[in-house]
């Protein structure tokens, strides 16, 4: 190819770089967030019944690129969302149950220990934006790991937010809100989650000997949540701990 040729054709490529830069900037954006692989699993698991076929729920989830330990189980569908690979960010112990609905926010990344129960409709993030001006009060995205430790519990409708780590053996009621780390073996309930009783107790009570199961009948009648009348017009329900 000649000079007079080549120069014209590196202006002209120069000049079409520039003019299609914002539309590839806004392509690029607007595909981070599709996971072609996981929204297939996702179309398929979404014909399961609920509760219905959970180890073949599960595979196709381990297909998609989560890691799931052995004898762990979905319920149902996971909605998942972040940007990049973020099937890498999710690691979900052995020996787990995970009902459904599950929103994680997978910016951060997304531990879940061995044995760890998790209700419907808990809500698991990991993004957070730091305080803006007046102008903007959410200001740049940051994100923060959560960590839910061995033989943890998370009650139905409970929201951990970014950062918290949630001790083995905790237990957090349902609709509360963790906004710091849960010690092991603590129950914490409300919003914000508060810790409201240790555990070691009731772990030692509900032993397997012949004569545990008095006082597993006990233990079970002393923290089980009742609805308490607050008047003739109204009633309040203490956050129960139902899957």
């Amino acid at each position: 190819m000649s000079l007079a040729i080549a120069r014209p054709l590196s202006r002209l490529s120069a000049r079409i770089l520039r003019l299609t830069e914002r539309p590839r900037r806004v392509l690029k954006t607007e595909l981070a967030s599709l996971h072609p692989r996981l929204q297939l699993v996702d179309l398929a698991v979404r014909l399961l019944p609920p509760l219905a076929f959970p180890y073949l729920r599960t595979g196709l989830y381990r297909l998609g690129g989560i890691s799931i330990g052995a004898r762990s189980l979905l319920a149902g569908p996971l909605q998942l969302i972040g940007p990049g690979n973020i099937g890498r960010r999710l690691k979900v112990g052995t020996g787990c149950w995970l009902n459904a609905p599950l929103f994680a926010d997978l910016t951060g990344e997304i531990t879940i220990g061995d044995g760890v129960t998790v209700g419907h409709h808990v809500i698991l993030v990991t993004a957070i934006h730091e305080k803006g001006t007046s102008s903007q009060r959410a200001g740049p995205t940051r994100s923060a790991p959560i960590v839910i430790g061995d033989g943890a519990w998370i009650g139905a409708a409970a929201t951990v937010l970014p950062g918290v780590i949630i001790g083995p053996g905790a237990i957090v009621g349902a609709g509360s809100v963790v906004t710091r780390n849960i010690p092991a073996d603590t129950l914490a309930v409300g919003n914000p989650a508060r810790i409201v009783r240790r555990l070691e107790e009731d772990t030692a009570l509900l032993g397997s000997r012949p004569d545990a199961e008095e006082p597993r009948r006990a233990l079970e009648a002393q923290t089980e949540f009742r609805p308490i009348a607050v008047s003739s017009h109204d009633s309040q329900e203490i956050p129960g701990l139902h899957r």
